[in-house]
Order: C-alpha cells, then sequence, then structure tokens
C-alpha cells in the first residue's frame, strides 16, 4: 500500500515539475484559436498539446483585458470543455461575444496563458465596421416575359435591425451600385416602407420598364448598410394590379410553437389606411372574398400598416386560420381578403417550460418588429423546449391577474419568469412588483410549477423617449436594484443583467436601440446565458 502511495506521489510530483519546469515550456502554453464560419455553424479549433490536457473554451459578454486572468462571473457567459482540439457552435451566439480557449490541467488552471481572443465580428472578416456594407437582396422578380401591373409588390430580404427602408426608383442603372448615396438617375424614392414589402403605384409611369434598389434605415433615417443590387422591372398595363395583402412569413422558426398571445403580418397594400385581421376555426367558406367568413371567431381593425397583435390568449387546442383585408378611408374594403395561413395550438408543447412576462417575453424589437417575428424572440434560440407566455404590455400587476388562466392549461414543470419591468418604469413601487412577484412564484409551488426568474435587464429612458415619447421615473434604478435584489434571493433565478449594462448601468444601444426590447443580439444574449445556467436551475 505505502509503495503505491509513494508511486501515486512521485507521478504527481513529475507531472507538476514539468508543468511548472521553465525548460520544458508548458508553463508558457498560449493556444492560438482560430474560428472559420461554414454551414451556418462556427467552428472553433487551436492546436493540440503534446500534452494530456481538458480544454476549457469560453464566450465573454466583453474583450478579456489579460491573457492570464480568469474572466469574472458576471463577463463570462459559457464555458465548454473538451478533449479535442475543436468545437462546434451554432450560429444562434450574438457577434458580440469574445471567445478564447485555454488548457486546463490538475495543477494548472489554465496551464500556462489563455489564448487570443476573437470576436464573432471578426470571423471570415466580417469586422464590426464592415455591417456598414450589409445589403438587402430583391426577391420579387418582374422580367419582360413575366410584366407586372403598374402596381407591382416588391419585397427583399430583411436587413436586421432595420427600422424602415428606402427604395429608390431610376430609369438606368445607378452610377453608384451599392452605395449609401442617392443616384442622379433617381426620379423618386419613398421611405414610407416598416417591412420588406412594399406595394408601389406607378400609374403616372409612362415607360414600360423602371429600376429600383432599396437600402435600410435605421431609427434615425441614417443608411444601415447599402442599397441592394438595382432589379429590373416590367410593366404591362394589362396586367391585373394585386387586390390583397400578401401574407409576410417571415421566420425561419417556423417550426416554434405559437406564442399564446399571436401575432399577424403582412406586406401593406396601397390605398389602405387600416386592416382587419380575422380568426377563424374552419378554413374560410369564401376564399379572398370580401364578406366576413362565417366561421370567424374574432376580428380586429388595426391602423397598424403591417401588424397586428391578438389580444385574446389562444388556449382551444386545434387549428386556427386568419386572414387580413384593407379599408380604405370611407371604411370600404381595399380589395379582397388574403390568402388564409394556419397555426395550431397544443397545450402538450408546453408541459415542460413556458417563459412568462411583458413585451420583452413576447418578442419583438428594433421598433418595427413585432412578435410575429421570431427572430426578435428569445425562444428561439433555446436549448429546450418552451412555449411563449408572455404579453406585450403587461406589467406584474396583470402577470399575476392572468395567471391562473394563462398558465396553468399548459402545467409547466418550468416557468421562466421576467416581469415588472413596465411597473417600474412608470412609477409602481418595487414593494409592490416584489408582491406580485412573489405572489406568482407562490402560485407557482401550489400548482407543481417551479418559478425561475430572471433580473431584469436594465433600459435606457433617452432611447425610449426618442422611440416612443414616453418618460421614464427619475429612480427608476434605484427600483430596478431593489426588484433584482430580491430575485436574487430566490432559490431558482438566472441573473441575465449584468450582461446587459453598459457603463452607465443602462441598456446599450447595440442591444436595444430602442431603449427597452432587446433586439436580435439582445435575444441571442438572454438565450445563451438562460441555456448556460438551465442545467443548475433544473436540477
Amino acid at each position: 500500500m505505502k509503495k503505491i502511495v509513494i508511486i501515486i506521489f512521485l507521478i504527481l510530483a513529475s507531472l507538476y515539475a514539468l508543468e511548472t519546469s521553465a525548460a520544458v515550456g508548458l508553463s508558457q502554453f498560449k493556444p492560438q484559436l482560430t474560428i472559420n464560419y461554414t454551414a451556418n455553424e462556427y467552428v472553433l479549433s487551436w492546436p493540440k498539446l503534446p500534452y494530456p490536457v481538458l480544454y476549457q473554451v469560453e464566450a465573454l459578454s466583453t474583450p478579456p483585458g489579460d491573457d492570464q486572468l480568469e474572466a469574472g462571473s458576471s463577463e463570462r457567459i459559457v464555458s465548454y470543455r473538451t478533449v479535442k482540439n475543436k468545437l462546434v457552435i451554432d450560429e444562434n451566439f450574438p457577434f458580440h461575444t469574445y471567445w478564447r480557449v485555454s488548457a486546463q490541467t490538475l495543477f494548472h488552471r489554465p496551464l500556462g496563458k489563455y489564448s487570443n481572443y476573437i470576436s464573432l465580428s471578426e470571423v471570415n472578416g466580417q469586422e464590426t465596421e464592415d455591417f456598414d456594407k450589409v445589403k438587402p437582396q430583391p426577391t420579387s422578380f418582374y422580367p419582360a416575359s413575366q410584366p407586372a401591373s403598374t402596381r407591382p409588390i416588391l419585397t427583399w430580404t430583411v436587413v436586421p435591425g432595420a427600422v424602415y427602408y428606402e427604395l429608390e426608383f431610376l430609369t438606368a442603372p445607378p452610377e453608384n451600385p451599392n452605395d449609401v448615396l442617392p443616384s442622379e438617375n433617381q426620379i423618386r424614392i419613398t421611405r414610407e416602407v416598416f417591412t420588406n414589402g412594399y406595394q408601389a403605384d406607378f400609374s403616372w409611369y409612362e415607360g414600360e420598364c423602371i429600376l429600383w434598389r432599396v437600402r435600410a434605415l435605421n431609427q434615425k433615417g441614417n443608411p444601415l448598410g447599402v442599397f441592394s443590387n438595382t432589379a429590373e422591372l416590367w410593366m404591362n398595363r394589362d396586367v391585373a394590379a394585386p387586390v390583397k395583402p400578401a401574407l409576410n412569413n417571415r421566420s425561419k422558426f417556423a417550426a416554434l410553437p405559437v406564442p399564446l398571445y399571436p401575432a399577424y403580418s403582412w406586406i401593406p397594400l396601397h390605398g389602405a389606411i387600416s386592416y382587419e385581421v380575422e380568426l377563424t376555426r374552419r378554413p374560410p367558406e369564401n376564399p379572398n372574398g370580401i364578406e366576413p367568413s362565417q366561421y370567424r371567431i374574432w376580428s380586429k381593425t388595426v391602423t397598424n400598416l403591417n401588424d397586428c397583435y391578438d389580444d385574446q390568449p389562444r388556449l382551444v387546442p386545434g387549428i386556427y386560420y386568419w386572414r387580413v383585408r384593407g379599408i380604405d378611408a370611407a371604411g370600404n374594403p381595399v380589395g379582397v381578403y388574403s390568402d388564409t395561413a394556419e397555426y395550431t395550438v397544443d397545450l402538450s408543447r408546453g408541459q415542460y417550460a413556458a417563459t412568462f412576462g411583458d413585451s420583452i417575453t413576447h418578442g419583438g424589437g428594433a421598433i418595427s418588429y413585432s412578435p410575429a417575428d421570431y427572430e426578435y424572440s428569445f425562444q428561439s434560440y433555446l436549448h429546450f423546449p418552451a412555449v411563449n407566455l408572455g404579453k406585450s404590455g403587461d406589467t406584474s400587476e396583470t402577470m399575476l391577474a392572468r395567471f391562473d388562466h394563462d398558465v396553468l392549461p399548459f402545467r409547466p414543470k418550468f416557468l421562466i419568469i421576467l416581469g415588472g419591468t413596465n411597473s417600474l418604469r412608470g412609477g409602481v413601487p418595487a414593494a409592490q412588483v416584489i408582491a406580485d412577484l412573489g405572489s406568482i412564484r407562490d402560485k407557482c409551488f401550489v400548482n407543481g410549477i417551479r418559478p425561475i426568474f430572471l433580473t431584469l435587464p436594465p433600459i435606457n429612458p433617452a432611447a425610449i423617449d426618442t422611440a416612443f415619447n414616453e418618460e421614464t421615473v427619475s429612480n427608476w434604478q434605484e427600483e430596478f436594484a431593489a426588484v433584482n435584489h430580491f430575485i436574487r434571493q430566490q432559490r431558482y433565478y438566472i441573473d441575465i443583467e449584468p450582461y446587459f449594462t453598459d457603463i452607465n448601468h443602462e441598456l446599450p444601444d447595440h442591444l436595444a436601440i430602442d431603449g427597452l426590447h432587446p433586439d436580435i443580439e439582445g435575444k441571442k444574449l438572454m438565450a445563451q446565458v438562460i441555456n448556460a445556467h438551465w442545467a443548475r436551475v433544473v436540477r
């Protein structure tokens, strides 16, 4: 027995000497990290050390200041361990994450130094400043062999973060292709475009062919990237113009369950100043008609040009059908109802996990995007199934009031709770929000649901005022801090607040341009922090 102990001691002593010996050089080892983007994945790789080690790969929210210091818990988003010298991650991480790798051994964490760090924005030459070169791609084409009417619907790919778009119409190819400046050949422009589609009116144009291109704009009207490639648009005045709104099914996350409070999106129709959305439980008996369906169960008229929020929770399982029609200034239909889209309500999809909260949970962002745009929902990037029970505009009081009706039918095993932002910024005392959240927690426990709270991310009052013309109470930071202190005392919580805080303790604009709703980068960050801590809060 003593011989075994002595042998183990000698082996450990030898390994320690080997790792610390300057002559061997392991103590100065520094991996060289490279990242390549391919097939919607990031491939991280580094040279393999000829010594038995475990590699730790970290994703950080801020650039590390030193290649020898460990990252703090509020900087490290997630870490992975592997014996291989390669790691593949999906594209659901935000660009503003910083990756590095270190070798981990029995005696040293790390062995030597951390690698160089790489931001995902740098991968394959995609430096942050190169994002200014992003451009939409036209997706509607009208060649001479298939001409359009004089009121064609033009569509293009979404530019993430674009608040609205500018279309430029030209009589000849631009002298400055893929630039940010208007062309000398421009004959008209329009900026009243808040989605990735537009029905133009060329009844004034006498020619047969016109050119068009589009660029994205931010909330201040400045270019967000460059103009698209120029597309030809041939017209024939004998071709009938579209007379129905085009539904805007833009999401690559179509397999996700529909939110409890759905949102509906379409491309506006020329001449309509409002829209009526109709919901049925059977396919309408009059497709593309002008009269409401006999199977209508709900309808809503909105002045929003391209989206509508359902104000009723869809709790009855089965298939739902929806369509929309335009209405003119006199209250008459503009054309006919759109084609019909459908979605399915399946309560069993929420049996594992659900998310509960206000508009941050419900989805949307960048001012112009609604919960119909799943790219702006953090649930899209979770590594586990979860149904979205969020409702835009909710306060902690209304969350508590609708808990029994909206949450209990799903009986989720785990409920992710994020609420109180609207209450606090409107002046409701933190004590009242804490009381509401405590009551929601108690209801969860009574019903066999594990409540998992998220700390409140900060807001940016100046950006909120610019985007929505809404004031925020002056003591919001103290009130947010009080609620977050309560949340950090709960048995199950995930602390997302540190990852969303800038040096002024506000929400940075690269995560939420409206100062309130995290955009795609912010929603990806929320999800990855939740993913990293999920095993801890559910065990």
